[in-house]
């Protein structure tokens, strides 16, 4: 089989691909750099890349700095996988109906859903902080969780809606024959197969929610047990300096977890948004 790329073309793909990878790695690299130099030589000039006083000093003193540091993080992670979980909870029987149903109104619907992520949370930040105060879910974990899932159900049901598509019908209507409900086909034979895609699905919903809980934890929530970390980690700014370098080394710590099931879930990951690009 001949290589449809000339030698040429493979230079210039690989130049594109390790310029957009730069881009993307170079602020996580530089964040770690940060977080290894002494704080009185964060703005030296000229900027230098390397030193000979890099330290790991910064992660032992921010713990010290911030103490609720360890209550933060477990709060971004239990908010992730609520509004995880409860994403889920409302995108499968709303993708599956999607996928298998036909009715009016449906891509109206889906239109809508699609408009929706369109928007930014912000736009939205008042009206929810009244109905939130109205039913006295202010300073509560359900404060950030359930903004969170809602914001996130358009994304998760049209990523799942394009995977159960892919599914047989035929494997369904052999069920039926059998004498099984829709729920039990759903849950039997259907979602098995979907593994992969709910994986996916489960790994963008819980990263968007990882992603988007400063916004809500700052405008929603002002008691500190139930802080998340992105807005913890504020506690470095103090009234006359910033303790840039241990407030890096608690971003690094924060965002390990999420690096850890990220690097988990890689192959199932692959497998579910590779599925269904080959047309049989």
């Amino acid at each position: 089989m001949m290589d449809r790329y000339s030698l040429p073309h493979k230079v210039f793909l690989y130049f594109c691909v390790a310029i957009f990878l730069g881009f993307i790695l170079l602020p996580f690299f530089e964040m770690f750099m940060t977080s290894l130099r002494p704080l009185e030589h964060l703005f030296r000039s000229p900027y230098q890349f390397w030193s000979d006083d890099f330290s790991f000093r910064a992660y032992s003193q921010m713990w010290e700095t911030v103490p609720m540091l360890p209550r933060y993080i477990a709060n971004s992670m239990l908010i992730s996988l609520s509004v995880t979980a409860l994403s889920l909870a409302f995108i499968i029987p709303a993708a599956y109906a999607y996928a298998r149903f036909d009715f009016k109104g449906k891509s109206v619907s889906l239109g809508i859903f699609l408009a929706v992520n369109m928007f930014s949370g912000a736009v939205l930040l008042i009206p929810l902080y009244k109905l939130l105060r109205n039913y006295g879910l202010l300073n509560t974990y359900f404060a950030m969780i359930v903004p969170g899932a809602a914001f996130l159900l358009p994304m998760g049901i049209w990523l799942l809606k394009s995977y159960l598509e892919k599914i047989p019908r035929e494997l369904e209507e052999a069920a039926f024959m059998d004498g099984a409900s829709r729920l039990y086909t759903l849950r039997r034979v259907v979602l098995p197969l979907a593994v992969p895609g709910l994986i996916v699905v489960g790994v963008a919903v819980f990263l968007s929610a990882y992603a988007q809980q400063f916004l809500f934890a700052i405008t929603f929530n002002s008691v500190k047990e139930f802080m998340p970390l992105p807005a913890g980690i504020l506690e470095f700014i103090g009234y006359q300096s910033v303790k840039w370098n241990q407030m890096m080394a608690a971003s690094i710590v924060g965002i390990l977890p999420v690096l850890v099931i990220f690097l988990f879930l890689q192959r199932y990951l692959v497998a579910g948004l590779t599925a269904g690009a080959i047309k049989e």
